[in-house]
């Protein structure tokens, strides 16, 4: 069996008619929307408030003013000076008060001992005296003859043609020995070591008399080193 609409039932007549209808709700309901939003606008927080004006502070320079000198202080006199007549005594002795001393009491101080370390007093040299020292009975030019005999040419100096007079100082002890024997004048190292080498192997001497004691005596001899 075929069914029929009716021409009233049938919807789709009608659809432009619902359309229509949906599309003024809608703008009816946004043109709302729209009035309440603008109605309900809240005030801001910061309305009201006025921009006030910062005035920026001006800070006086300040300059450093030398300090002040100060006057000098007043000078007080304290001690007081009486006038005396010509004619008052003063009485000028000294009175000690004190009574814990008195003449009967001796006061002893000790100072403290320092030894005094024995310092060996060097005797004085002679350059003359009364009677000269003696080298085996004769003078100076005996002993003079006696080391040029002895004295020993370094081998060295001989090789390099090393020659000339080397001045030696001396001095003869009151026991009769050589002493102090050093080299005045130098002409090489090996001449002056072996002029000094002759010398302190020089026997004892009778010594030199100054007022009838021994003492010392001082000699300076030259020796010769020639090659032939």
């Amino acid at each position: 069996m075929e069914l029929k609409k009716s021409e009233k039932a049938n919807l789709e007549n009608k659809k432009s008619l619902f359309i229509q209808i949906g599309l003024i709700i809608a703008l009816i309901v946004c043109i709302g929307a729209m009035e309440w939003t603008s109605g309900q606008k809240k005030e801001s927080v910061f309305d009201g408030m006025t921009e006030e004006v910062i005035e920026e502070e001006q800070v006086p320079v300040t300059e450093e003013t030398p300090p002040e000198e100060m006057p000098p202080p007043e000078v007080t006199v304290t001690d007081i000076f009486e006038i005396v007549q010509d004619d008052v005594v003063i009485d000028r002795e000294v009175r000690f008060e004190d009574d814990e001393t008195s003449i009967d009491k001796v006061v002893e101080i000790y100072a403290p001992v320092l030894q005094a370390e024995a310092e060996e007093v060097e005797e004085e040299v002679f350059v003359i005296v009364e009677d000269m020292p003696k080298f085996r009975g004769g003078d100076i030019n005996k002993f003079r003859e006696w080391v040029q005999k002895r004295v020993r040419y370094p081998e060295l100096a001989s090789e390099n043609g090393i020659q000339g007079r080397v001045y030696i100082t001396f001095v003869v002890e009151p026991s009769g020995n050589v002493s102090n024997v050093t080299v005045s004048r130098s002409v090489d190292q090996l001449l002056d070591d072996a002029a000094k080498e002759a010398v302190m192997a020089s026997p004892k001497w009778e010594p030199g008399m100054q007022r009838g004691r021994p003492v010392r005596v001082r000699y300076s001899i030259p020796i010769i080193f020639q090659l032939e």
